[in-house]
């Protein structure tokens, strides 16, 4: 019987799979240095080492490629936020500065990962723009739960001030992204949280 194992021993489940991670981390390098828009199928396959044909065995296209790199990116971030938010003590204020603290030194700590997050994403076209909102959706979901108890604040008006806030947050780290000269990480820190408490006052 035969056993799907190549002359390296893997199973054409693992060499794709393989193939899939070489995929993601060579795109994860080109689309942040060189941009999405100049990173050709052919770049990316010879960085990868894989012919043309077997990128299409992974992704339908360069599009599918970023969705899968930003929503890793996204997942991510999300699980550090969380955690940094948990292990905070329980006050609105407090819960707000570590989780900015957390998102801004995570995702700044790769460029890559900052530049993917708040630029590429947007150039990668309307293609992924159900997977963005998606995404500043769920970033919106912990503000919101991060500031339960917060009164005078309607659920639909609390919904509304988190989507700005998070938008707010995009900017900074866009500025940040490509400025000739970034602003200090402290900085934009120090800007998020004064948005944030100036916004609910606490």
């Amino acid at each position: 019987m035969a056993t799907g194992r190549d002359y390296r021993g893997m199973t054409a489940q693992q060499r794709l799979a393989d193939r899939r991670e070489r995929l993601l981390a060579a795109a994860y390098t080109s689309f942040a240095r060189v941009g999405f828009t100049a990173t050709t199928i052919e770049r990316l396959c010879a960085a990868a080492r894989i012919s043309n044909r077997a990128f299409y065995e992974c992704f339908t296209g360069r599009e599918d490629l970023m969705r899968a790199i930003y929503e890793r990116c996204v997942d991510e971030t999300l699980l550090t936020v969380a955690k940094a938010i948990g292990e905070a003590p329980p006050d609105p204020g407090s819960r707000i500065k570590a989780g900015l603290g957390a998102y801004i030194s995570f995702v700044t700590q790769d460029a890559r990962r900052a530049r993917i997050m708040h630029l590429e994403v947007r150039r990668a076209g309307d293609v992924l723009t159900a997977h963005r909102q998606r995404a500043v959706g769920a970033f919106a979901q912990i503000i919101e739960e991060s500031l339960d108890g917060v009164p005078d604040l309607p659920p639909a008006r609390m919904h509304l001030l988190a989507l700005g806030l998070v938008g707010a947050l995009q900017e900074l780290l866009i500025e940040y992204v490509l400025a000739a000269d970034p602003p200090p990480l402290e900085h934009l820190t120090e800007t998020a949280v004064h948005i944030f408490t100036r916004t609910f006052i606490f």
